[in-house]
């Protein structure tokens, strides 16, 4: 099943080099979390979670990201940020990309610091 993750990322990857945005990393790793992609666009920086859900699921791709994760991803972006110099962006957003079949919906600041 981790296949279809990648194919999913692959394709949300995709989608975003065609609006702009620069990959810098994916399947970033530590020992605090992963973060499915790394991106920049202009002077932002973004970390994104990928979620796929078939239609018909019992919960959307937006809902299944759970304060669990959220803190996870939060932790691992803090990570990042020490180890690069991301003193140069503007602007840091936490984003989603939700999917199901072949629809793709970018939501750039999909939840905060504040959630955690």
């Amino acid at each position: 099943m981790r296949w279809i993750g990648f194919s999913k990322e692959k394709k949300a990857a995709a989608f975003l080099k065609k609006q702009g945005f620069t990959i810098l990393k994916r399947n970033y790793m530590t020992k605090l979390g992963e973060i499915d992609i790394i991106a920049q666009k202009e002077k932002s920086l973004y970390f994104i979670e990928v979620r796929y859900r078939k239609t018909g699921s019992l919960v959307s791709p937006e809902e299944s990201v759970d304060p669990r994760k959220i803190k996870k991803i939060i932790n691992t972006a803090k990570t990042f940020i020490q180890k690069n110099n991301s003193i140069k962006y503007k602007s840091i957003y936490f984003s989603l990309i939700a999917m199901d079949n072949n629809e793709i919906r970018f939501i750039p600041n999909a939840f905060t610091l504040n959630e955690i």
